[in-house]
């Protein structure tokens, strides 16, 4: 009897324990952040020292190690441990953990939310709040397109960079540039196409983002649905019309394509050899650190990629993230305000915005933030000024949906056959439908 009353007294006090550990500590409020990144724990726990300071609630900041993420929150959610505060990864993670998303609707972050598509939503009701965005788009140097804006040959009517709204007016620019690309001192107006195995992401996955956002927009497609499993690639011939321009139209032959990496294209741009290159906001790094590098960041601007798309007039940049933040809908509701409080207090605060601008480097897409608090790189000060042009439509980033890596492998293994040609542009259509069918129900 005294064994068993012994372990029934150590059971109880294991469970206030752990309960204790989860929601208070001496009449202290805590709560919990699972943090996707470990190379920026540090800072997390810098904030969360002083929040502490300042309002007396602990944060406990775990880190998930790299790569196992989903399985870290898999794993805690069924313990005392479960974190108040965690994260998705889009409308699939939505799928997965939306008995434990909380509704954000009233929030105040939310309603600070600059721009409010960029949410998850259901129903109506916001359950994932992005924290932090990228972008990526056509980078252009603005010295050599104000170049060629000025040559007495050019055969186009366009006078600036602002007039092009259309893939209709990008190409006209773009293959004129091409003929003059002696006089404006530059071997192509792309960069080269890095299609090398491994370094083709920027168009089996940020390019073809593209058509496959119009598709899913057409069908009124539900992203956390099965309707996600196959599709037409309807959007095809757009693609094509983009990836076209690029690889006729650069620094390089499209038959040595195969070659190319990130790092050759990034440094064509940087050197002044090309006018134009697809990538994204942390490019700015790899631009600003080209030895010889003679792009002045004043003249580093952003364009749409467009693709001929009816209505793209009104087309933003591709912009969005993989960092969705939740409240966990199974704590208690002095928790979840406290979790709201928190990171309401993160990107409205002075002390808060500052951490977050500075020590973990993010642009936040919050009204909160005002010029002095925003990033100093001008991709970064270029993908905020396309957030807040009004009547321009972002182009959300629903590659998070992609079936599989070996999906975006095979879809770049035909786009250089094609570019090489090898292969014509069907063989390309049917790899792309028929491998994400076959991708998808694999990964059932």
């Amino acid at each position: 009897m005294k064994k068993i009353l012994s372990i029934l007294l150590a059971a109880v006090i294991i469970t206030l324990s752990f309960a204790a550990c989860n929601r208070n500590d001496n009449g202290i409020t805590v709560i919990r952040y699972l943090n996707f990144k470990p190379e920026i724990a540090p800072a997390y726990e810098k904030i969360a020292d002083a929040y502490e300071k300042e309002t007396g609630v602990r944060v406990i900041i775990d880190t998930a190690a790299n790569n196992t993420y989903e399985q870290t929150l898999t794993a805690k959610m069924a313990t005392a441990e479960a974190p108040t505060l965690f994260q998705i990864n889009g409308p699939k993670g939505y799928a997965n953990w939306k008995d434990y998303c909380a509704d954000l609707t009233d929030s105040e972050l939310y309603k600070h939310l600059t721009d409010k598509a960029l949410a998850i939503k259901s129903d109506g009701k916001v359950y994932g709040i992005p924290y932090v965005v990228e972008g990526y788009g056509i980078i252009y140097n603005s010295e050599i397109t104000d170049k060629y804006f000025t040559l007495p040959e050019k055969a186009t009517e366009i006078d600036s960079m602002d007039e092009i709204d259309s893939f209709e007016k990008l190409k006209a620019v773009v293959e004129d540039m091409q003929k003059n690309k002696e006089k404006l001192g530059i071997d192509g107006v792309f960069a080269s196409t890095s299609l090398k195995t491994g370094e083709d992401w920027r168009w089996q996955t940020h390019l073809a983002n593209i058509p496959l956002y119009y598709e899913f927009k057409s069908k009124n497609t539900d992203l956390t649905s099965d309707a996600t499993k196959t599709i037409d690639f309807t959007f095809s011939k757009n693609y094509r019309n983009i990836f076209d321009l690029y690889i006729n139209n650069s620094t390089v032959s499209p038959k040595q394509l195969g070659t190319k990496i990130v790092e050759d294209s990034m440094a064509e741009f940087a050197l002044g050899k090309c006018a134009m290159v697809q990538n994204g906001n942390w490019a700015w790094e790899q631009i600003n650190g080209i030895e010889g590098n003679k792009v002045k960041s004043q003249n580093i601007k952003y364009l749409p990629i467009y693709t001929g798309v009816e209505g793209e007039e009104k087309q933003g940049l591709c912009i969005g993230t993989e960092n969705y933040i939740c409240v966990n809908s199974k704590a208690d509701e002095k928790e979840q305000q406290a979790a709201k409080d928190f990171i309401y207090w993160m990107y409205s605060s002075d002390a808060g915005k500052k951490y977050v601008t500075e020590d973990l480097g993010f642009i936040a897409p919050f009204d909160t933030f005002d010029d002095s608090e925003k990033p100093d790189d001008p991709l970064a000060q270029e993908i905020i000024r396309w957030m807040e042009k009004d009547e321009i439509t972002t182009i959300d980033w629903n590659f998070t949906i992609f079936p599989s890596q070996n999906f975006k492998e095979d879809f770049g293994s035909a786009l250089l056959q094609y570019a090489q040609g090898t292969k014509d542009w069907n063989y390309v259509e049917k790899t792309v439908v028929d491998k994400w069918k076959s991708e998808s129900e694999a990964a059932q």
